[in-house]
């Protein structure tokens, strides 16, 4: 009997089990922990957790990545780079843009705050990463998971795992990052500023603006169609007011089943043998320097734009240009309350943040451009 119960283990996937899979375990359950019991992007993290665990099951009997496995299929859409696209047309679709047509000088710090991208591109380079593998890791700073994926997928897959989850784990504590670097680099009467109220955008013009700006970034940026297309593609079914049903087509069951689809993808492809390397940490580390970049290259070009403004920004709207939208532009207003309980810059801090969605795509335009 005692021969036979061996017998069976060794021939099941406890027989295959290594400790680089139960290490990697304990990296879903950290992430299950910190979605459900911190409430920190539970709709991406809880996904890429349980995706996590099915990638670390030994798959010499399951058969899940072998060609015509389940995985085998569905990864055929990050490879292939059609799951990003449709979630900008998700993400276009629930976005309001008139925030920034309401005051489009702050769309400058929606550029600003990509600075961390190019930054920690550099770095990357330093440390003995490709060219390729360094615009994969400087995207992180972006705080767009879904671009993070698009140019992981087409310039490093080998690091798509590391890159995913160290971007979408640095969104989830973007409540934690933010205010420290913001009240690092403000002070308290900076964070008092109060912003006058936005002006009314008119639905002409939210109807051009989404058709406008394909136009100029086919023009200017042709590789960053694929992402900003299908977002103004989303924004314009929005904006066009009679189109309900793909607007909640959009932004509902096709936004939320590539999600679930995408992030069981990234946490399967976080396999031990791939996932539990040194680079793996420098990346993370790499990643964590793009957000503070990011985030400090806002709030300081916002200060820089004071010095020739006569009606102020405030400076906290700066950091809301990554493009974590809309908890960058929550965080914001909520250290705003801090120092001034009845000033209100929610809405001038959305501006920024849409901006960075646009932004983070144009940066991994210029990188699909540039490298070869």
């Amino acid at each position: 009997m005692l021969e036979g119960l061996i017998a069976f283990f060794q021939q099941s996937a406890f027989g295959y089990v290594t400790v680089g899979n139960i290490l990697m375990y304990f990296v879903a359950l950290l992430l299950l922990y910190v979605a459900i019991k911190k409430d920190a992007e539970p709709l991406l993290l809880i996904p890429i957790a349980f995706g996590i665990i099915l990638g670390n099951i030994p798959s010499q009997l399951t058969r899940l990545f072998d060609e015509g496995g389940l995985f085998w299929y569905l990864n055929m859409g990050v490879t292939k780079g059609i799951y990003p696209p449709l979630i900008f047309l998700g993400i276009g679709a629930l976005t309001d843009f008139s925030f920034m047509l309401s005051y489009p000088l702050t769309i400058f710090l929606g550029g600003a705050a990509q600075i961390g991208i190019f930054i920690t591109f550099i770095l990357a380079k330093i440390f003995g990463f490709s060219l390729k593998q360094a615009a994969s890791i400087g995207i992180i700073g972006g705080a767009d998971g879904p671009t993070s994926i698009y140019i992981s997928s087409q310039f490093a897959p080998e690091l798509l795992s590391s890159i995913a989850i160290a971007a979408y784990s640095y969104i989830a504590l973007i409540p934690i990052l933010q205010p420290v670097v913001s009240k690092i680099l403000t002070t308290k009467e900076e964070r008092k500023i109060r912003m006058g109220p936005p002006r009314k955008v008119s639905k002409t013009e939210r109807i051009l603006f989404p058709i406008i700006v394909t136009i100029v970034s086919a023009l200017l940026v042709p590789q960053s169609l694929s992402l900003i297309g299908m977002l103004m593609l989303g924004n314009i079914l929005r904006e066009a007011g009679n189109v309900k049903r793909l607007v909640e087509a959009a932004s509902r069951y096709i936004l939320d089943t590539v999600t679930i689809i995408l992030m069981v993808c990234v946490g399967a492809s976080a396999r031990a043998e791939i996932f539990l390397k040194p680079q793996s940490l420098l990346i993370f580390g790499l990643g964590a320097l793009a957000f503070i970049c990011s985030l400090s290259g806002g709030i300081l070009f916002a200060k820089f734009m004071n010095l020739f403004l006569k009606q102020k920004i405030n400076p906290l709207i700066g950091a809301a240009g990554v493009s974590a939208v809309p908890d960058s532009a929550r965080v914001a207003q909520k250290i705003a309350q801090e120092a001034d309980p009845t000033n209100f810059i929610l809405m001038h801090a959305m501006s920024p943040n849409v901006a960075g969605v646009i932004g983070s795509a144009v940066a991994a335009g210029v990188f699909l451009a540039l490298i070869k």
